[in-house]
């Protein structure tokens, strides 16, 4: 029954986000107040069925999980008895359907926070208030819009409440690569982070077909930073997940899938620098819609190369053309939307007064440029995934663009970028005498010189060897961190016990994140050191100054899992022996073994350690696997990261930034003085 209701439930979600959609888009919506009231109504009443609707299906869906409930072919392909629960709840957004279940859970939630967020004041006067309630009218109908073809994905195409009769009796269980901590919230943050995009592209959209008030940019600065606070976590998550889960080691591969979820992340990361100069200069109009309306089209098209099957990668799981088809349609139906009303009404979304032209030595000529930068490092990653996916569509022959190609165009742009933020707090809007600016660096100067001549030797010293790159990042992360914090302390002193404003401390703490997040990624590039061995019990390994020793193998049994359990000691001078633990799991219903990797994690370093494959004779075609003999050597890949758990921490400092910042980011004063919030009457009527 669990089934058919919650088909039902979708098809109630379905037909309210048409209401929804339709309330705000049908013509004649501002003809009367009355007129207006009764859309507004009517599209907050809709709006109630589809959460309803969405949050039904997906609380039916978890029961049947967590029961179980093997007439379902969703369930059946994605659980198992000995699953544990909270796997079982996991495994809801495990496969595709549930997936996609999720994402327009996540829909409905930011509608929801859309609807709250753009109520107009009740002491507005009466034009601004219906203004405003237009707008935001028309907003949610996009949203709307956005959610019938989402909905309609999921019940022609992806539906998880198909029946199987008569139902099972067992389930195939999990994929074995997200039985695992990091997977249960890895997902969700993510498509947290993707579906928030829809909110600015939503209010893109209603601006330029009908007009906005003039601080819509404000209104829209939450949304962003929200969204990528979710993002960010999502992708520190899942490539913590990877590091330690996958036993390769690294942070970063960059496999098509992960860059699906960078490149909207960096057109959010534009788009928030791009609505400061909107809002506080009214510079950069065209930039604010095109990044609104693209970090969208970049979250579609993140969430077809997951789904669609037409890449082969850990992190996808579908495989059916009519899926890759319907998100292409509505990939391209986004992209026209966007690219036709911007071509069309681009006026719309300038501002009403703009401030004087801005000088080169100004906040607003640093912030284009790290719009530049953000831009080009996305439009290269964008590049280097689809190229080879294009190439292969067209017959040419398949290509593979990987590390070397990425790390050759990602290096200059991060450095470029770490370069502007030096002095980007300390300048102001619209123009910066040049001998102010040299007074406000001084002490940042002077921690600069400084970390030139510590830096070489503290490298020498814990390294044996200076390389010129890795160098340069640091003293840059240097920089970033040291002007970051004068210009906090400055800003305190002079401000004399006010508040310090959530604002600039969300740009302080994100800041940080990205000097932490650079040293990490310098020293791990620069300085991190990998091998594989072949060890036998009792043998060692060398590695840096510490020595590493497999001591004995073992087979144990888990939930519903098989492993075997290699021991090791790791002996450094100076430190007493530590144990490690490192296994090789195969799961019920998976012949795919995994790995669990054995990780000696320290402030400034980690010591990885993964067990490979037994080194056996090999078996001829049909032969059945020799038991496990605890004598046999194993291939071991045995690397030391320095400085890694900096790379992921500077990613969470990122985001917890955008979290201090959001709740006030909408609070803030237009920049234009005298410009207010009137609204574009004409527009809207």
């Amino acid at each position: 029954m669990n089934g058919e209701l919650g088909h039902l439930l979708l098809i109630v979600a379905w037909v309210a986000a048409g209401v929804q959609a339709l309330a705000g888009l049908w013509p004649g919506a501002q003809a009367s107040a009355a007129a207006a009231a009764g859309r507004i109504r009517l599209q907050a009443m809709a709006l109630g069925w589809q959460a309803i609707g969405v949050l039904g299906a997906f609380g039916l869906l978890a029961a049947a999980f967590v029961g179980h409930d093997f007439s379902l072919v969703y369930v059946v392909q994605h659980s198992h008895v000995q699953l544990p629960w909270a796997y079982r709840v996991a495994a809801v957004w495990g496969g595709h359907e549930g997936s996609m279940l999720l994402w327009t859970l996540m829909l409905t939630g930011w509608s929801v926070a859309a609807a709250w967020a753009l109520r107009p004041a009740a002491d507005l006067p009466a034009a601004e208030h219906a203004a405003r309630a237009l707008w935001r009218l028309r907003v949610l109908a996009v949203l709307g819009g956005v959610a019938l073809a989402m909905l309609a994905f999921v019940l022609f195409t992806s539906n998880p409440f198909v029946r199987l009769l008569p139902a099972a009796l067992e389930g195939r269980s999990l994929n074995p690569l997200l039985q695992d901590p990091g997977l249960v919230l890895h997902p969700p943050l993510l498509y947290l982070g993707y579906v928030g995009t829809a909110v600015p592209f939503a209010m893109a959209v209603a601006t330029l077909a009908w007009g906005a008030p003039a601080d819509w940019p404000s209104r829209s600065r939450p949304f962003v930073a929200w969204a990528m606070a979710a993002l960010s976590a999502g992708i520190a998550l899942g490539s913590w997940w990877a590091y330690y889960e996958l036993g390769w080691g690294g942070w970063w591969f960059w496999d098509p899938v992960e860059n699906a979820s960078l490149m909207p992340w960096l057109a959010q990361a534009a788009l928030l620098h791009t609505l400061a100069v909107r809002e506080r200069r009214g510079g950069l109009p065209h930039w604010t819609g095109v990044l609104a309306l693209g970090g969208f089209v970049l979250a579609l098209l993140g969430t077809f190369l997951v789904r669609s099957g037409v890449l082969t990668s850990v992190h996808a799981f579908a495989a059916d053309p009519r899926r890759g088809s319907f998100m292409l349609a509505l990939i391209a139906a986004a992209l026209l939307l966007s690219l036709g009303l911007w071509g069309r009404h681009a006026a719309r979304l300038q501002p009403a007064r703009q401030g004087a032209a801005a000088g080169w030595l100004s906040r607003d000529t640093a912030l284009l440029g790290v719009n530049l930068g953000l831009a080009v490092a996305c439009g290269s990653v964008l590049l280097g995934t689809l190229y080879p996916l294009a190439m292969d569509a067209l017959g040419l022959g398949k290509l593979s663009v990987g590390a070397p190609y990425f790390d050759v165009v990602m290096a200059p742009l991060l450095l470029a970028l770490a370069l502007l933020l030096v002095p980007a707090p300390w300048l102001g809007w619209g123009a910066t005498a040049p001998a102010l600016l040299r007074r406000r660096l001084r002490p940042t100067a002077w921690a600069l010189a400084a970390a030139a001549l510590a830096l070489p030797a503290a490298l020498l010293a814990t390294q044996g060897r200076v390389q010129a790159l890795t160098l340069l990042a640091l003293w840059l992360a240097v920089g970033v961190a040291a002007g970051t914090l004068d210009w906090m302390r400055q800003r305190r002193a002079a401000r004399r016990g006010q508040p310090f404003g959530r604002g600039p401390a969300g740009m302080v703490v994100a800041h940080l994140g990205v000097a932490v997040f650079t040293v990490g990624v310098a020293m791990v590039k620069g300085y991190g050191v990998e091998r594989d061995a072949s060890l036998a019990p009792g043998q060692s390994v060398p590695l840096a100054d510490c020595r590493l020793q497999l001591d004995r193998l073992g087979s144990e049994p888990g939930p519903n899992w098989q492993a075997v359990v290699g021991q090791f000691t790791l002996a450094c001078p100076g430190e007493a022996p530590r144990p490690l633990r490192s296994e090789k799991r195969v799961y019920v219903g998976s012949a795919m073994p995994m790995s669990e990797s054995a990780i000696d994690a320290g402030f400034t370093r980690d010591l990885y350690v993964a067990l490979g494959e037994p080194l056996t004779a090999p078996r001829r075609p049909g032969e059945a696997a020799p038991a496990f003999d605890p004598q046999v050597a194993w291939s071991v890949r045995v690397q030391v990261k320095p400085f890694i758990r900096w790379v992921w921490a500077g990613v969470l400092l990122m985001a917890l930034g955008c979290v201090v910042a959001a709740p006030g980011l909408a609070r803030r004063r237009p920049v234009a003085a005298g410009e207010g919030v009137q609204p574009a009457l004409n527009s809207l009527s």
